[in-house]
């Protein structure tokens, strides 16, 4: 067909041309006829060819002309033939070029219809053949949609190009793209065949040469002027960015050259335009209908901020996420596994792009959170948890670090945009993303501003009193450093004699200044901002004498003595140089000194040297794990020989704050990395002496290795009740229940990074192996994880006579028994000698039994089980006592303080089998809480009340309290510990796991234990009363859905109070409450404070989603009546109104995702995703909120897709620069949930809600996702994404669907381009 076509057409141009007439119509009409379809590829290459160059006659081109505005011939099928044949030949042949560029102006975005298969591929495949795309762009060309978009592209960077060469100029960059068509002819410029010899002619060709560049210039100008072209060239510039930052280059050189030379003057005016055009395409955003309401909610950004529409409103409201976040990290119970200083970073970005915010209110909110965090412990409630130390740790060395990430992360923007010469940069990776503007000042700046203007919460700024002399100290700094430079006294820095120090004026702004200093996040130029220093700071007449540092003494050489040990233990170190002397002491010194080393690095400098501590975390644990010396030939583990070195260092560390401190930092991977060797090695060991207690002996082997331990299964967690080990459906670890093995994953994943790490003293991490580690390299450790997880998972099988578990076993009895003898008598219902041995075997009473066995840590544990299953069988036979069961149980923790371990282990397991009867707690038996039990439940009572929670009494009726006998043994021998700051590393765990096991059984064995407690320890009465209610929300439904109600109302108001004022009492602090605890008698707390301290232990968390969900979705409804009745009835339509109900509505959603993430984090959020949202857009909620006008539907729908997209950004993040295993699981479950969407915008799903709601919540979802999550979009299914833009074109959502498939990736620029062909005008 094609050789016959050719025939015709050249016999029908030879005949008109031997005829002398020609008649462009009549040709048209008559190869019309010979196509078998219109538009024809065929034919087009046959025109083209007949003109370039055998019959290059106007009357052809005119032809062309009328076939391709009848739809005869394709567009860009032509345009593309023509491009590739016209523009190399535009010297010789310059009428063709300049017809070419008026085919251009008139036919460029003449895409005609793209309907059929088979016409499709072909003009897809002959562009792509004709341009080389495919080869040029190194992509693979199937999609028309796809063609069009690189063929409009490739014909702009060829005009341009052959501008530049047209007009002599070179670009020299190696990187500059181009196309094969778009240099010119050299050889047909020198010589041209066909050119007459006629000088007239031939200077008239001349100038239509010239003219032709200029109108290459002109007609780009117009056509970039376009929406369409606008829209094609985005769709290049975000999913080919190298490639558009080429065109970029080139315009930006040819600029430059034009600028230079006077004989281009009148290409000024088409260039600039030209210029303009592009560069609007990387800053172009799509306007919505802003009449309409969804098109308004997707453009609230650019209104005001709600604080300016109503007075009554704070800044606080908009960052709940921070003080949330922030205040569940000071869970005690729950260590973070990862660097909150990463986790925050991270979250100061996603909120500053959903905020829409400047970085001065972004960081603003963050100082403001972090104080708030501080002054919440100003009463606290005095217990075994997380103090002030670690909230101090979070203000002055967590977020300065987190800061410190986030303009490190501008640092490598800007420098990738430098090197790139491009200003997309990341601006659509969900970070980089500009706000009207908002985002235009640097982040080191906004945090300079935000700084200046944090000295206006003065209330926020007071010091408690025991940082009052830090902050002084501080104040005084800046005041010595202004005075000394208005009087040019050069004098060296602090403490170096004959100074002053003030006794007052500094505050909590002072030592924040000076953790950023510290950092290099800021200079001292601070010091001369306007009220920074005070008038009274500077006054010589307040001043006292400064005393040495005792720090100074230490780097001038003098010995570690008793004096200086206790002033540098309390005395923060203020330099990395210190710090590093004292770690080369710890294991270079001789033994005092190495032990001394290692309590004062555990002391002041560790817990609350804010200004270096994140280097004393290093060397805390780079020490855990002591290098090998050069040639160690030892028979032992050169770990031996600094026993009294970590022995110092394991104390020092095991305090409660300082754990915490340690996790804020993100080491517990670590810690529990540089541990294990520790376990395995000590734990081998027999112990040289047994004539003591290993609980008073620091040093000893057995002492090391429990300490060791403990903080590992600390940091482990293991004394989870089984109930809570199980794992979900899909694999992921139900409530943030860790193993051994994930921690040990973790560690892995932190090597590459931690080598790349300086710390200033250019030493590498030695701790740990540096290869990868797994529980297989240590077999005493895993041999005994098998054994407590084999406990755990069953009862103990029996033990045959002689094996060597078995002749321990019996030891330990031996041992235990003869301590019970000594003590007394053994009452009448103990068991004789024969009844305390493993199977019924005798155990010996002789000289030996007063030994303590000298075995090895390892075989003791391994042991301990089958100990306790004997003298707890006992007991409940009633052949031995209560107290005796106590007593036995107290002298192997006295013996091996590691043994607490099994026996929590094995007694919260035989308590979740509940195998045991209960036993009577009378007070003869067992300890009686009954003194105190119905004033304990009172307290209770009035706690969850002043919550809104209540729950019936379940005490009431009862005559004697009862535990299982597993619980009333362990909480028997928990009481019997010394509250000694020596024994934290016992108690901790043991009080922890003492609350799990009680809290996970019936009601009332939490009061119970709780009492039995606070008779033990008065002063933490109020501590107590608080844990034990929480465990009400632990299996009780209605209990935790009435105090989820709470929280919102605490935090918005309740939404049933039509003239309430919207600020009122409802803000963060009546969330979280201004303290923890009242300083009246009886102990009070807010609910969202009691709700964190209590979402972890909830059972079914996935009712939690329900429960979040319905409260946002009843809030959103009532809300906007709400804010349509405030102030004024005219506020109905205003713009004030409307900027209230979405502020309102956006909190409403940021609160829930908030509570939602740190109660079930991502597990929570992919039931959200995949479960919740389906199930509630399914079901019908008429009931729920009656008659809700179209409006409050349409808020609705808003306020779930602002709850779906923030919580999925908390969990995943808004970027890529994630681990993989991250990405691919928010890849999954959002595409999950679009595939529902695009499943129910296509009609097979039938839906429940409201349609105003259902349309809100796709529209909102998409638009969001756009603005906030562009990066989530190119992870979703080219055919998922296609279908939700063609559901959004059924709603007149035209741009909405532009938006989301132009971020859909290469794979979806082709989609994306039909739409542009179809729709724009």
């Amino acid at each position: 067909m094609g050789s016959e076509l050719q025939r015709r057409v050249a016999e029908l141009v030879s005949a008109a041309k031997q005829r002398e007439t020609e008649s462009p119509v009549e040709w048209a009409v008559e190869v019309g006829k010979w196509v078998e379809a219109a538009p024809s590829t065929e034919l087009a290459e046959v025109l083209v060819s007949q003109l370039c160059f055998q019959h290059n006659r106007p009357s052809l081109w005119k032809f062309l002309d009328i076939a391709l505005s009848s739809g005869l011939l394709s567009p860009p099928h032509v345009l593309s033939i023509l491009s590739s044949r016209v523009i190399p030949n535009r010297w010789s042949q310059p009428e063709a070029y300049r017809l070419y560029l008026e085919l251009l102006r008139r036919y460029a975005f003449s895409f005609g219809p793209l309907s059929g298969d088979v016409s499709k591929e072909k003009i897809m495949e002959s562009i792509d053949v004709v341009l080389e795309l495919s080869q040029t762009y190194k992509v693979r060309v199937v999609e028309l949609g796809h063609a069009l978009v690189l063929f409009f592209f490739s014909v702009i960077s060829s005009l341009i190009d052959s501008t530049l060469d047209d007009w002599g100029f070179k670009m020299t960059s190696r990187k500059r793209p181009r196309s094969d068509f778009g240099g010119a002819d050299y050889s047909d410029m020198e010589i041209d065949s066909r050119e007459s010899k006629n000088f007239k002619i031939k200077e008239h060709r001349e100038r239509i040469r010239k003219m032709n560049s200029f109108l290459a210039i002109e007609v780009l100008a117009k056509l970039t002027e376009s929406r369409k072209a606008l829209v094609l060239l985005r769709l290049v510039h975000l999913n080919m960015p190298e490639i558009f930052n080429g065109l970029l280059k080139r315009l930006r050189f040819l600029e430059g050259r034009q600028l230079a030379s006077s004989d281009l003057s009148s290409a000024v005016e088409p260039l600039a335009r030209l210029s303009a055009n592009i560069q609007r395409v990387s800053g172009f955003k799509y306007q919505l209908n802003k009449r309409k309401l969804i098109g308004m909610l997707l453009d609230s950004g650019s209104q005001k901020p709600v604080f300016h529409c109503n007075p009554g409103f704070g800044h606080s409201t908009c960052w709940v996420c921070f003080d949330i976040y922030m205040e569940n990290a000071m869970d005690g119970k729950q260590l973070s596994i990862k660097s909150v200083v990463d986790i925050l970073a991270e979250g100061i970005m996603t909120l500053q792009v959903f905020n829409q915010a400047s970085w001065q209110e972004t960081f603003l909110a963050l100082w403001l959170s972090a104080l708030r965090l501080v002054q919440r412990e100003r009463d606290p409630l005095e217990g075994p948890i997380p103090h002030l130390e670690s909230r101090l740790c979070v203000l002055l060395s967590i977020v300065p670090l987190a800061i410190a990430n986030v303009l490190k992360d501008e640092t490598k923007l800007n420098s990738s945009s430098i090197k790139g010469d491009t200003v997309s940069g990341n601006t659509e990776n969900g970070y980089g993303h500009k706000m009207d503007g908002k985002s235009n000042t640097s982040r080191k700046q906004g945090l300079i501003s935000s700084l200046q203007v944090l000295g206006n919460f003065s209330g926020l700024l007071c010091p408690p009193s025991s940082v009052l002399d830090p902050a002084n100290i501080a104040a005084t700094k800046a005041a010595r450093f202004v005075r000394n430079s208005k009087t040019e006294k050069d004098t060296s820095g602090a403490g170096s004699g004959g100074d002053v120090c003030i006794k007052a004026g500094g505050d909590m702004r002072h030592l924040i200044v000076e953790a950023c200093i510290a950092r290099n996040l800021i200079d001292t130029s601070a010091y001369y901002w306007p009220s920074y220093v005070s008038a009274s700071t500077m006054s010589p007449s307040d001043t006292s004498p400064i005393q040495k540092s005792p720090w100074s003494t230490f780097m001038e050489g003098e010995p570690l003595r008793d004096s200086l040990i206790n002033s540098l233990i309390t005395t923060p170190a203020s330099s990395l140089e210190e710090i590093e002397k004292l770690y080369h002491t710890a294991l270079n010194g001789s033994e005092e000194e190495k032990a001394a080393a290692a309590k004062i690095l555990c002391g002041a400098s560790l817990r609350s040297g804010w200004n270096i501590q994140e280097h004393v975390v290093h060397f805390v644990v780079k020490l855990l794990s002591p290098p090998v010396p050069t040639n160690y030939t030892g028979p032992r583990s050169h770990l031996t020989d600094h026993m009294s070195m970590l022995s110092a260092l394991l104390f020092g560390a095991s305090y409660i704050d300082t754990v915490h401190i340690l996790s804020l930092h993100g080491k517990v991977p670590e810690v529990a990395a540089s541990l294990i060797p520790l376990c395995e090695v000590f734990g081998s060991l027999k112990p040289t002496s047994n004539n003591k207690s290993s609980m008073g002996d620091e040093s000893s082997i057995y002492m090391v290795f429990s300490l060791a331990f403990l903080f590992l299964l600390r940091l482990w967690k293991f004394y989870r009740p089984p109930l809570e080990q199980y794992i979900t459906d899909r694999g992921g670890p139900v409530g943030g229940v860790l193993t051994l093995e994930y921690l040990l994953l973790l560690r892995n994943g932190h090597i590459a990074p931690a080598g790349d790490e300086t710390n200033g003293s250019g030493d590498q991490l030695e701790s740990s192996p540096v290869g990868p580690m797994c529980i297989n390299s240590y077999p005493k450790l895993q041999a005994w994880y098998r054994q407590d997880r084999s406990c755990i998972a069953s009862t103990l099988s029996s033990l045959s006579s002689g094996n060597p578990v078995h002749e321990v076993a019996n030891k330990i009895l031996s041992m235990i028994y003869w301590k019970i003898t000594r003590v007394g008598a053994p009452p009448s219902n103990s068991s004789g000698p024969s009844s305390a041995s493993i199977s019924g075997s005798p155990a010996d009473t002789g000289e030996d039994s007063c030994q303590r066995p000298m075995l090895p840590a390892w075989e003791v544990l391994e042991a301990i089980p089958f100990v306790l299953d004997a003298i707890l069988t006992a007991c409940a036979h009633g052949r031995l006592s209560s107290r005796d069961l106590t007593t036995g149980l107290r002298d192997l923790v006295e013996f091996l303080p590691a043994s607490l371990a099994a026996i929590i282990s094995y007694f919260s397991a035989e308590v979740t089998r509940g195998i045991w009867k209960p036993v009577p707690m009378n007070g003869i038996d067992w300890p009686s809480p009954a003194v105190i039990l119905q004033s304990v439940e009172s307290e209770i009572k009035e706690i969850l009340d002043a919550v809104g929670v209540n729950v019936p009494s379940c005490t009431s009726g009862i005559s004697t309290a009862m535990l299982p006998l597993p619980l009333a043994a362990l909480v028997s021998l928990t009481i019997t510990f010394k509250l000694e700051k020596s024994g934290e590393y016992v108690h901790t765990v043991a009080g922890l796991a003492l609350e799990n096991c009680a809290s996970g059984c019936c009601w009332p064995s939490m009061p119970i234990v709780g009492c039995l407690w606070a008779q033990k320890v008065r002063r933490w009465h109020n501590f107590i009363v608080v844990s034990t209610s929480r465990s009400v929300f632990r299996q009780n439904k209605d209990a935790v859905a009435q105090l989820l109600r709470s929280c919102f109302s605490s935090f918005l108001g309740t939404p049933h109070a039509s003239t309430s004022s919207l600020s009122g009492q409802s803000s963060v602090n009546g969330l979280l409450g201004f303290t923890i605890a009242d300083v009246n008698a009886r102990p009070s707390v807010a609910p969202g404070f009691l709700y964190l301290r209590s979402c972890r232990t909830i059972h079914v968390v996935q009712y939690v989603n329900d429960v979040i969900v319905g409260l946002v979705a009843e809030y959103a409804v009532k809300l906007v009546t709400r804010c349509a009745r405030t102030d004024s009835p005219r506020l109905n339509s205003s713009q004030v109104s409307q900027c209230l109900a979405i502020a309102k509505t956006k909190e409403v959603a940021s609160l829930g995702a908030s509570l939602l993430c740190v109660t079930g984090g991502v597990q929570l959020v992919q039931e959200l995703y995949r479960e919740t949202i389906p199930n509630w857009l399914l079901s019908s909620k008429e009931e729920r909120h009656g008659e809700a006008n179209a409006v409050s539907r349409v808020m609705e729908g808003y306020a779930m897709a602002y709850l779906v997209i923030l919580s999925g950004s908390i969990e995943w993040g808004i970027g890529d620069n994630l681990p993989s295993w991250t990405l691919s699981r928010r890849a999954r479950v959002v595409g999950i949930h679009m595939d529902f969407l695009a499943g129910a915008l296509e009609g097979n799903i039938s839906l429940g809600c409201h349609p105003a709601t259902w349309k809100a919540y796709v529209s909102c979802l998409v638009g969001l996702m756009v603005n906030f999550a562009p990066v989530w979009i190119r992870e979703v299914k080219v055919e998922t994404l296609g279908k939700l833009a063609g559901g959004l074109r059924g709603w007149h959502e035209c741009e909405l669907a532009l938006s989301l498939l132009e971020r859909g990736g290469a794979s979806a620029v082709g989609s994306a381009a039909e739409l542009v062909v179809n729709v724009l005008d």
